[in-house]
């Protein structure tokens, strides 16, 4: 079973955050589109990609979208990695032993990100490191917030356009 694809209904589902809230993805949805990050910390790509979602989420965080990060790992060590990596958008926890969100979404690699459409339906879904999705993400989010895209790479930094997840 690969990742979901775009043009499919999302799976309805309701996490835990890592500050013991409860995260629904049908509430979500209501304010605006959903960017979900699925990660698990041990994962070198995902050390490399969870940064620059962190930069979409500070550049572009009030718009009428949600940015949330699903973690596959417990309580205190995703902690440490948002603490770690400078996380601050929510993450929520899908560390129960059956990885029941993982599996609704089809997850055989990490980093996986899913951008779902306020109707519910996916528009992108990114498996591993993709410079170009990274790219789409940061021209959706600044339509969303009303906002100029900003550049979301520095010109000091090497950005590979793929790494496999």
């Amino acid at each position: 079973m690969t990742a979901l694809n775009g043009g499919t209904v999302a799976p309805a589902f309701t996490l835990p955050t890592v500050d013991g809230k409860s995260f629904s993805l049908q509430e979500a949805l209501q304010r605006g589109p959903v960017l979900l990050a699925f990660f698990k910390i041990s994962c070198p790509v995902c050390q490399f990609a969870l940064p620059f979602i962190e930069r979409l989420y500070q550049a572009y965080g009030r718009g009428e979208f949600t940015v949330a990060g699903v973690s596959q790992d417990g309580r205190e060590d995703t902690l440490a990695f948002m603490r770690k990596f400078g996380i601050t958008f929510p993450v929520l926890l899908d560390e129960l032993s059956s990885y029941p969100v993982s599996n609704a979404y089809g997850l055989t690699n990490v980093p996986t990100l899913f951008w779902v459409a306020q109707d519910g339906e996916i528009q992108l879904s990114s498996v591993g490191w993709l410079r170009s999705d990274m790219e789409q993400l940061n021209r959706e989010m600044a339509q969303r917030a009303s906002a100029r895209a900003l550049p979301l790479f520095r010109p000091d930094e090497r950005v590979p356009d793929f790494k496999a997840g």
